[in-house]
């Protein structure tokens, strides 16, 4: 079975049935949020940035949707995004940093164990890149989350110094950031 970055992410979310292998996760499959790889220029439709969050944690057939834990747990999110002053506005009307935070702020709402995100920098600039990591970085340290990512972006990440995985139809390197020396 040969699979790519996105691939391999959509069978561990399963969002795809490979005819070979298991993915075995040791936490509920509720612990895991998913943030795909998205071409943040296409996302514009009439949702506000919070309700675009609070979809994180929708509960079809129950009114209400939202609890007030499901509240309490958007104020922290938003604040630890910084996006409070994005919150009331339109979702095609910010910019590809801020989609993304809203994006990201969708996957944590749910105060996930495992985060699993599909190229998190696509189609932004090294600023708001950077920025994202740092976020990252923050919730694998103080959250204690388990991040897995699909990157090309490894230069960005030499100052958080992950455990990387390169693969190539295989696991050609499992290891410390700081003795990658690249294939």
């Amino acid at each position: 079975m040969v699979l790519g970055k996105s691939t391999l992410i959509k069978t561990i979310m399963g969002l795809r049935k490979e005819n070979k292998g298991d993915v075995i996760l040791n936490i509920n499959f509720s612990e895991v949020s998913y943030l795909s790889q998205t071409d943040l220029k296409n996302i514009d439709f009439p949702a506000t940035s919070k309700e675009i969050i609070m979809t994180g944690v929708q509960k079809h057939n129950k009114i209400p949707f939202y609890t007030k834990q499901d509240k309490e747990k958007f104020n922290i999110v938003v604040k630890d995004l910084k996006i409070e002053n994005i919150v009331d506005k339109r979702i095609g009307e910010l910019s590809g940093g801020q989609k993304q935070r809203v994006l990201l702020a969708r996957s944590l709402i749910r105060d996930p164990k495992l985060i699993i995100l599909d190229e998190p920098a696509t189609g932004l600039d090294i600023n708001i890149t950077r920025e994202l990591y740092q976020i990252l970085e923050k919730l694998n340290k103080e959250r204690n989350v388990t991040i897995i990512m699909a990157t090309h972006d490894l230069d960005e990440l030499k100052n958080i110094k992950p455990r990387i995985i390169c693969l190539a139809r295989n696991i050609k390197y499992d290891g410390k950031f700081e003795d990658w020396k690249g294939l």
